[in-house]
């Protein structure tokens, strides 16, 4: 398979793909897509990995997301042992979400301590962080807490600790905080549909961008209002593409971006 596009956040062992998941797999290795699935329990991480297991286009990144931090104890030598496995990529979705704490102080506490846990799984396996921000409303305060947290591990582990941050929604003075720590930063859909973050993508390194459909969710035009897949991902793309006033090959320096972030192989030597 020669794969063009990746896909640096896609969620297809979710129950909205039960009905046609390998039909969209198989789209995928048409359309030359892989992709980075991402759990949000110890239960979609795990089928994330079995999902890699079984295809050569799909690695797996493995976590427990922010908002699910009450609901689900999180088991660290579970997630430790599950990280082991050649085709985890990424330790994530993990992060802070602050958009429906209401300033509930423990639930932030709560979401720090087990960021923390994941930062320390990733640097002790050398894996990336897929990492989930959401600030309240008309703040930046989860991306605020989440660089002071970042910056004191990057202090510690250097270059061992690397990550993205995924659905970037923040202000571009934020995205070069996180590009001085060596973070890359991916966009959606979003993008095709709003100019919101058009400078956030014209401005980022060429080195520290990815692309993601963070389906089935915010599917791009013209899909909006349809389940998303992997194979969207070029919507993105191109969008790209028409805001940094780059050629085709740029698709090759996302390709590039995956795979030193990830230390995955998508670039065929052929």
């Amino acid at each position: 398979m020669h794969i063009k596009y990746f896909d640096a956040h896609a969620h297809i062992q979710f129950p909205q793909f039960d009905a046609d998941r390998e039909e969209v797999i198989a789209r995928m290795k048409k359309e030359g897509v892989a992709a980075l699935v991402v759990g949000t329990d110890y239960e979609t991480s795990a089928a994330a990995v079995s999902l890699a297991e079984a295809h050569d286009n799909i690695w797996a990144s493995v976590g427990l997301h922010p908002t699910d931090v009450m609901n689900e104890t999180f088991d660290e030598k579970k997630l430790f042992e599950l990280a082991r496995h050649e085709k985890v990529a990424a330790i994530g979705e993990c992060g802070l979400d602050y958009f429906r704490t209401e300033g509930t102080e423990e639930i932030k506490q709560k979401q720090k301590e087990v960021f923390r846990k994941h930062i320390e799984i990733a640097i002790a396996r050398d894996k990336a962080l897929m990492i989930h921000s959401r600030p309240s409303k008309g703040t930046n305060d989860s991306y605020e807490d989440a660089l002071l947290i970042l910056g004191e591990h990057k202090k510690i582990a250097g270059g061992k600790l690397r990550g993205n941050i995924h659905f970037f929604a923040g202000a571009p003075e934020i995205a070069k905080r996180f590009f001085a720590l060596k973070f890359s930063i991916s966009f959606t859909g979003v993008i095709t549909f709003s100019a919101d973050y058009d400078e956030s993508v014209k401005a980022a390194p060429e080195h520290l961008i990815m692309a993601e459909t963070d389906c089935p969710f915010v599917a791009p035009v013209p899909y909006r209002g349809k389940r998303n897949e992997p194979v969207q991902v070029r919507e993105v793309v191109k969008r790209m593409i028409e805001l940094r006033g780059a050629d085709e090959k740029f698709c090759e320096t996302l390709l590039r971006n995956a795979e030193n972030m990830f230390k995955i192989k998508l670039i065929s030597s052929d």
